[in-house]
């Protein structure tokens, strides 16, 4: 996705100013090899009690604990005065209401597609205002991938509501635990 400069302003500001613009999104085409990527996913196990945070390949340790991760990307964790979780941290740990969620991320009118049993299950993309289908697609490839790219189930929404709310958040733990769930 390119953006110009007159379009998506709120988008790129805040791209900027989570220093995201440099190293999630700049990826050349080509840039990522593939049989590496799968030697990584391939040597990856969870042994004991504890998901392992570094895997060897070809030799070489590589760690992807949420610190090695924000060094990696240089995204440092922004915390408020006094608290010890970033913004976004607190906000998952209340477990938000989803029609606030739906409030934010959808256009007026639309909200949450309920599961057979009532609860909120999914948010359709072309229900989604053009900041939060712009904000989904971050999330869709370089913090929590998935192949299902169309909806947002209840996790991603989270996620895209942190960002479009400018929410602080450790994307080096974000990351880390996606690659943690895959192992």
């Amino acid at each position: 996705m390119k953006l110009f400069v007159t379009e998506f302003d709120e988008f790129r500001i805040e791209l900027v100013r989570r220093n995201w613009h440099r190293t999630l999104t700049n990826l050349m085409e080509g840039s990522i090899d593939v049989a590496l990527v799968k030697e990584f996913y391939a040597n990856l196990y969870v042994s004991g009690d504890k998901p392992p945070k570094q895997v060897r390949v070809r030799g070489h340790l590589i760690k992807f604990d949420a610190d090695s991760l924000n060094t990696f990307l240089e995204t440092p964790v922004v915390l408020e005065p006094g608290e010890t979780l970033p913004a976004y941290s607190k906000f998952c740990k209340l477990r938000p209401d989803p029609q606030e969620l739906a409030a934010q991320l959808c256009i007026s009118g639309r909200g949450f597609v309920m599961n057979a049993e009532g609860l909120p299950w999914k948010l359709l993309r072309k229900d989604l205002t053009t900041l939060a289908q712009t904000w989904s697609v971050l999330p869709y490839f370089n913090l929590a991938p998935t192949s299902h790219t169309l909806d947002l189930n209840l996790d991603k929404a989270r996620l895209v509501y942190g960002l479009v709310m400018k929410m602080d958040m450790n994307v080096g733990a974000l990351i880390s635990r996606q690659i943690t769930l895959m192992a």
